[in-house]
């Protein structure tokens, strides 16, 4: 393998993505110091790039990383991620119309802004934006996670020695470059990017899906392999009988009902130029969906795949992608799809970090500083993606997770919580704060208690090995998310019938033509 080769065409190409990302602020230009135009792209965004941008968000690593490393190490549980993303555009068509219309008529730029006056109380409104914030870390530490998959096998290639660092530092310099981009481009960046990204991405998974299991024997050969393999996946499974069938049911649901909770996709939603093409470009992204069953397959071939299989057990199986892709391809086409794989992280971290800053300087700050105007607004939410997104990347040079999609799961337990208050809200005014509020904190409580319960202070008795997602019930592994939100509905639901039932009703004036 020509690595200088490699190294050329990805650079080249990440030159064009940087140039993109700058020329992107005076693409359909407008006032960038108004929160709108640099956070939403003035809400002028059509059907189909909203196709790109909100697909940007699905085609993250998670799609290309994290689904085919669980499904090498883990087995069939994880292949949850193909019926999830169908169901979760169901949720989308139901709750993400009337959030727009709302949000056209009010003027909100987030949907804790729907939350703060459809309850009228800034310290939830604070308390949906705080854990809005913080379940997005873990998803930005995903992206980071997945580009340093594509530098381990590059780099660790082309530099046997100190390739550690020398990935490190690349991280870091592609994460000043996309802090500059966002800062000046705002989400228009992320639109202009996305197209690129996903062209790369949709290129690769055509031609690779095709050709690997011509060179690698076929998926017949890959599931024989799989079969009779002992380690990896040491503690999976490859049917979803007993154990782990409520597990992956539970997590579907629970990932379905999560995605659109995340400020990033609402944000995506909010830049669109009308409810039609919104609902337009919703339809279209299952065709994303096909392409993410295609790369869970990937999980499943890598072990027909005797030329990528040395690659994996050096760097992890985090590269199992990656390391197929440069197993099996010219140089070129190498350098190809390892840049789209790596912007693929990079499009969808500068989106997560606009919301988060969206959230901090709207939804946490302004209320208790009345002196904020719409400039100052936008100015820190500039400054603030840049700290979001090098918190992230501390982050992830602090943790070691197991592997990758434990940081997506995690996130999805926290932002699960938000469900009474964002898409219970659109359609109920009978919600009471306080029993939101208490929900969420049950909510919460019960599913991170699970969570850390699972992982770190009981061993369950079982051949399999908990992990951060899922804990074991006389039912089999479920989900900790989705116990936390039933906990959460259940405190939300009675909480509201008692506090309606204590209300004093309204008594009609007689003078009104009403009886006392």
């Amino acid at each position: 393998m020509n690595n200088i080769e490699v190294l050329a065409v990805f650079i080249s190409l990440f030159v064009l993505f940087v140039a993109l990302g700058f020329w992107a602020s005076r693409w359909r230009k407008g006032d960038m110091s108004d929160v709108g135009d640099w956070a939403l792209a003035g809400r002028k965004i059509g059907s189909y790039l909203a196709w790109f941008l909100v697909g940007a968000d699905l085609y993250t690593a998670y799609t290309f990383i994290a689904i085919p490393e669980s499904l090498y190490i883990k087995g069939a549980v994880y292949f949850f991620a193909v019926p999830y993303v169908g169901i979760t555009f169901g949720v989308a068509m139901i709750t993400m119309p009337r959030l727009w219309k709302m949000s056209r008529k009010y003027g909100y730029v987030t949907a804790v802004d729907m939350v703060r006056d459809r309850f009228n109380s800034k310290s939830l409104a604070v308390i949906i934006a705080l854990t809005g914030i913080v379940a997005e870390l873990p998803y930005i530490a995903l992206q980071i996670y997945g580009m340093q998959a594509v530098l381990k096998v590059m780099i660790g290639q082309l530099v046997m020695s100190n390739s550690t660092i020398i990935t490190e530092i690349a991280l870091i310099i592609a994460f000043i470059i996309l802090a500059a981009f966002t800062f000046t481009s705002g989400l228009r960046g992320a639109v202009v990017t996305a197209v690129m990204k996903d062209v790369i991405i949709f290129v690769t998974v055509i031609v690779a899906i095709v050709a690997i299991p011509m060179l690698t024997g076929g998926f017949g050969h890959a599931f024989t392999a799989m079969a009779s393999a002992t380690k990896p996946p040491a503690t999976g499974t490859y049917q979803l009988s007993g154990l782990f069938l409520n597990g992956f049911i539970s997590l579907t649901i629970g990932s379905a009902l999560a995605l659109y909770l995340y400020p990033h996709a609402v944000n995506g939603v909010l830049s669109t130029s009308s409810t039609k093409k919104l609902r337009m470009s919703t339809a279209l992204l299952p065709i994303y969906g096909v392409g993410l069953a295609l790369l869970a397959l990937f999980g499943v071939l890598a072990y027909g795949a005797t030329k990528a299989l040395p690659l994996i057990h050096t760097y992890g199986a985090v590269t199992t992608v990656p390391s197929l892709i440069y197993a099996y391809f010219p140089p070129w086409f190498v350098g190809f799809a390892f840049l789209g794989i790596f912007i693929g992280g990079l499009v969808p971290a500068s989106i997560m970090a606009i919301a988060q800053a969206n959230l901090l300087t709207r939804n946490v700050i302004k209320p208790y500083m009345k002196s904020m105007n719409p400039k100052l607004e936008t100015r820190l939410s500039k400054y603030f993606s840049i700290m979001f997104k090098f918190i992230a990347l501390t982050f992830i040079f602090a943790i070691n997770a197991t592997y990758s999609l434990q940081l997506q799961l995690v996130g999805g337990i926290i932002i699960l919580q938000t469900l009474p208050s964002i898409f219970l809200a659109l359609y109920s005014t009978k919600l009471n704060k306080w029993a939101v509020g208490v929900g969420w904190a049950f909510g919460q409580i019960v599913g991170l208690g699970l969570l850390i319960d699972a992982n770190f202070v009981v061993a369950h008795g079982t051949s399999i090995t908990t992990t951060f997602f899922k804990f074991s019930t006389p039912l089999g592994f479920f989900y900790a998310g989705m116990v936390g939100i039933l906990v959460n509905l259940l405190v939300v639901a009675v909480g509201s019938l008692i506090a309606g039932a204590a209300r004093p009703k309204a008594v009609a004036s007689p003078g009104a033509g009403g009886r006392k």
